[in-house]
């Protein structure tokens, strides 16, 4: 590390760096990944992956997902658990995209406001 900056701590470093935080890059490479899942691009293995919900009362984005419910806090780490709930607060411009590109571009600028 640049001995300059040994004395500043992590946020510091990242935005004097001008980079993201690791938690920030996960989450968006989880929502690009959930994407392809909901848009077919793993169709095999992305069968049953999420549920959709049913349901006309939807605000934000009309692609909702079912969250689902489990008593052990270890399921509580797994990918579809930890993608829904950040899914559901994409804008519906995001969520509509059509193709993976535009989606990126989208997510960017939603998640300066997501987290």
């Amino acid at each position: 590390m640049i001995g300059v900056m040994e004395h500043l701590c992590y946020e510091d470093r990242l935005r004097e760096l001008g980079l993201v935080s690791l938690e920030k890059r996960r989450l968006r490479g989880d929502l690009i990944a959930a994407f392809q899942y909901l848009k077919g691009t793993y169709r095999k293995a992305g069968e049953g992956l999420f549920v959709r919900e049913c349901s006309d009362r939807t605000r934000g984005n009309g692609l909702k997902l079912k969250e689902g419910r489990f008593r052990l806090d270890v399921r509580k780490k797994f990918f579809t658990v930890r993608v829904v709930r950040h899914w559901h607060r994409l804008p519906r411009e995001a969520v509509a995209a059509p193709s993976l590109e535009v989606f990126k571009a989208r997510l960017d600028g939603a998640l300066g406001n997501l987290v």
